[in-house]
């Protein structure tokens, strides 16, 4: 029997959260930011919180504010959150009512959480990944060295929780999730809370089955359907179903019927969709009602459950109006928390150390990574076909899980959105994760991931939740790759803010960027041209170099003058600038020859952060300047660019800043003389270099 004490804790906190839906309907225009409830949802909820400890790891979703309640947040707390007040303790008023995230030792830990339907299911399998790779990491350190009082006693072994509404188990990164939990058997607990509504679409004609029903083809995840409205079951089966989970460290999935009983949310209300019968079906099952009946059974008083009732209601009135006094966000600091400040800030080591080999720049990053993973025990890399039997596609992976053992470089299966998004969750736990989508054309599954969650963290967690992560990317097209092994990808992903994106075009410059980029706190997206890797394409000899020393480094940011102009060309105004990256150097390098001394080179290698500085004091210095990519021109990150210095260096320019681009079609071809005719090349490029000095 559940004792009385958690009963009456649990009818507080219910009618908490009943007095909080009525004070903000009853205050719409104050309560002017969109916003859900809890209510109908408030006994799994709470259920659920009460068996958490603070070494666990929750995610909750936009209706779990009794949960919130439950793990010990107060009403003021999530009113000022509602309100957007600067005071807000999770996001500062810049997320929605029941975002949450924390970091702390007395609560559970709790990563940034989106709103997009069904996203936390990754990042929040993620952390349950990074739990278990520090269990086997610890258990295998205590076996070396022979002590097991070292080891994490199961009483207090973490676990996590995602909550999801049923309606999101549809999405098919919420299967991806389901899938890796399976298959690796991670401690993590998929709350479902099944209201038979998804806005206004049904249970009946959205679905097949319910979630419990779904898994059941997917060996491995334990599954139960309850009663999310009666506390009693709630409390006993969250409590049966933890407890195994901290025991015997396997996926559970727990399908929660529970009553809709507010609207959807505060812009999307109940009565513009449903009956007066189907929310009369609801309120039958009314949480509240129901534990309240139960306690009186136990010998609650009348008196003792008005008195709860009436206590709980004047405390959210008197938190209510000191969050409606509460500060608004100082403006000032709309610009703070995009990035955490990186270590990396300046260039060092030896970059041609004395009787040191030209290595290939697919060797670089090899060698690269092998020495990260050298110094730092959790750095992991996976991905597709990175493990043992290929070591990567291109071979760029190759020995390294020989060298550290499967359970730190890895396979993946086909799931690009959890490569990606599992990072957030492996971050969050002290993890380092490298990790590599096979090509640029196929990272658009992973976007989701990228932008809704990776992107974000930082910012809406004021800072707390940076994602570590470096993210491999091979890119670009040669030699009839054809139309999905050939894209770029780069103005894509410039688009997105909060994330640092890098593209080194020589082995030099690969180890040390690679090197900054793994140590940057924030999500870093390496672009790796295909055509560099080997030094294959014709006059790409040189983005083979002497391999860098080991501390070898570059800060991100840091653009590189690869081809100086003579400087009686400069003074006689006789001399141009091509601003460019990858493959494009080569290309700008090898037409320059055409142009002897009238020509200076600029390598991007960060394309952001930007080195401005660098590009603008260049362009000003001659007058004339051409930006080179591989990408289609139109709408591209070269044109922006190419504004960007139009605008800067407007009074220095003898003519409008060119760009030369790939033809604007929608893939690259895969006949070697179609390809040739859309992409640029060092014909093309002395071409237009031509026309500039003549104009």
């Amino acid at each position: 029997m559940i004792a009385t004490d958690i009963l009456l804790k649990a009818y507080r906190l219910m009618c908490t959260a009943k007095a909080m839906a009525d004070i903000y309907e009853a205050n719409r225009q104050t309560c002017k930011y969109v916003h859900s409830t809890s209510r109908g949802h408030e006994a799994i909820q709470l259920a659920a919180a009460f068996q958490l400890l603070p070494c666990d790891y929750v995610s909750p979703y936009y209706r779990d504010e009794s949960m919130l309640l439950g793990l010990g947040f107060t009403p003021y707390q999530l009113m000022l959150q509602l309100l957007a007040k600067g005071n807000d303790i999770f996001t500062g008023g810049r997320e929605y009512y029941s975002h949450p995230n924390y970091r702390g030792d007395d609560k559970p830990n709790i990563i940034h959480q989106s709103s997009a339907t069904g996203m936390q299911a990754i990042p929040t399998t993620g952390i349950a990944q990074g739990i278990k790779y520090l269990e086997l990491a610890n258990a295998s350190i205590n076996h070396q060295g022979n002590n097991s009082n070292d080891q994490i006693p199961n009483s207090q072994s973490p676990v996590t929780i995602c909550s999801l509404g049923d309606a999101s188990v549809t999405e098919g990164e919420v299967s991806e999730a389901f899938q890796f939990a399976a298959l690796h058997q991670l401690p993590i607990i998929y709350l479902v809370q099944d209201n038979n509504w998804g806005i206004s679409v049904t249970a009946d004609e959205a679905r097949t089955t319910n979630a419990s029903e779904m898994v059941k083809g997917l060996k491995g995840i334990s599954r139960i359907s309850i009663d999310g409205s009666d506390f009693l079951q709630s409390y006993e089966v969250m409590k049966n179903v933890v407890e195994e989970v901290r025991r015997e460290r396997h996926p559970f999935l727990v399908h929660a019927k529970v009553p809709l009983l507010g609207h959807h949310t505060s812009g999307v209300r109940k009565e513009f969709y449903r009956t007066e019968e189907d929310l009369a079906r609801h309120a039958i099952d009314d949480p509240g009602p129901k534990l309240r009946k139960k306690l009186a059974e136990l010998g609650v008083t009348e008196d003792e459950l008005m008195q709860i009732e009436n206590d709980t209601k004047a405390a959210v009135t008197n938190d209510f109006s000191a969050a409606i006094a509460a500060p608004e966000p100082d403006s000032s600091t709309v610009s703070d928390f995009v990035f955490a400040p990186t270590p990396v800030t300046e260039e060092k080591g030896d970059r041609s150390p004395l009787n040191k080999e030209k290595i290939l720049m697919v060797d670089a990053g090899l060698f690269a990574i092998r020495e990260i993973m050298e110094a730092y025990p959790e750095a992991i890399l996976y991905g597709q076909d990175v493990g043992r039997r290929l070591g990567g596609v291109f071979r760029e992976a190759a020995t390294l899980a020989e060298q550290f053992g499967d359970h730190r470089v890895f396979n993946t299966a086909i799931q690009e959105a959890y490569i990606i998004g599992s990072t957030v969750g492996m971050s969050a736990v002290g993890l380092k994760p490298i990790v590599e989508v096979q090509f640029a054309d196929y990272i658009y599954p992973g976007l989701n991931q990228l932008v809704t969650e990776i992107s974000k963290s930082c910012y809406l967690s004021c800072g707390k939740f940076p994602v570590q992560t470096l993210i491999r990317v091979p890119i670009g097209a040669y030699g009839g790759g054809g139309p999905y092994h050939s894209g770029s990808i780069e103005t894509t992903l410039l688009s997105i803010k909060g994330i640092k994106i890098v593209y080194p075009s020589n082995a030099a410059d690969m180890k040390g960027l690679m090197k900054a980029a793994f140590l940057d706190p924030n999500p870093v997206v390496m672009l790796e041209h295909k055509g560099l890797y080997w030094s294959k394409v014709p006059d790409t000899e040189e983005a083979k170099t002497i391999e860098p020393s080991a501390d070898y480094i570059i800060p991100l940011g840091k653009a590189n003058r690869v081809l100086a102009a003579a400087d009686n060309f400069v003074a006689n105004g006789e001399s141009c600038c091509i601003i460019t990256y990858g493959m494009g150097v080569y290309w700008a390098k090898a037409a320059a020859k055409n142009f002897a001394g009238k020509v200076e080179v600029i390598d991007l290698r960060t394309l952001f952060p930007l080195d401005e500085a660098l590009i603008f004091a260049t362009v000003k210095k001659h007058g004339k300047c051409l930006i080179v990519t591989e990408e289609q021109q139109n709408n591209s990150f070269a044109e922006a660019l190419a504004g960007r210095i139009s605008k800067a260096c407007f009074k220095f320019l003898d003519a409008p800043v060119e760009v030369l681009g790939a033809l604007n079609l929608p893939a690259v071809p895969m006949n070697i003389a179609l390809e040739k005719a859309m992409l640029p090349n060092a014909d093309k490029v002395s071409a237009r270099i031509g026309q500039l000095l003549d104009n």
